[in-house]
């Protein structure tokens, strides 16, 4: 699949960095298109959302990396070596008792693997930048979201967030269009 990039242009940024990301992207093989809708609302998405459609129209070559057959530790060893660099995976002891509970289960076959780590590092170290080399994968905790049909392992010591209020804080967090500043984050 062709990636869209979304240059999340800000009042600070200038013409010439905007171009940059753009060039970059774009001699990658992405659509890029800057999006500055939290100046201008939906009317600021209007780049990125004609990018985003343009790119929907283009055939897909896309495969999923592992078939849902796989056995599950053989799942997340192959998205840990592959996606993340790792030499392996280690599981807690309970993590290890779920992992051979979940097996025994044939309804998990049906149910696709999402990891969960720090999003600052291919890691679970959120210290370790680039792509670090010689590490394992360890693996903490398995969840399993049946209705959303996820098994979810879980690394390093990410915090989980719970689920939103029926009034979230976000409703009252906003820019100041005037300043630029946002306002109402605490």
């Amino acid at each position: 699949m062709r990636p869209v990039v979304c240059i999340n242009g800000f009042y600070t940024d200038t013409p010439a960095e905007i171009a940059l990301v753009r060039k970059i992207a774009e001699e990658n093989g992405a659509l890029a298109a800057e999006s500055q809708h939290w100046m201008d609302g939906g009317d600021g998405a209007i780049e990125f959302a004609e990018a985003v459609i343009e790119a929907c129209k283009e055939k897909p070559n896309f495969k999923l990396l592992y078939d849902l057959s796989m056995p599950l530790r053989e799942r997340i060893d192959l998205i840990a070596r592959e996606v993340y660099g790792a030499d392996g995976v280690s599981y807690t002891d309970d993590a290890q008792t779920k992992l051979d509970a979940l097996e025994a289960d044939p309804d998990i076959s049906e149910l696709a693997t999402c990891m969960v780590k720090t999003h600052l590092s291919l890691s679970h170290d959120p210290d370790l930048k680039g792509r670090p080399r010689h590490w394992t994968l360890p693996i903490r905790d398995i969840l399993v979201y049946k209705g959303a049909g996820f098994v979810v392992p879980v690394s390093g010591t990410i915090k989980l967030m719970p689920g939103t209020a029926s009034n979230p804080a976000y409703r009252g967090i906003d820019v100041d269009v005037d300043t630029g500043k946002v306002k109402g984050l605490f």
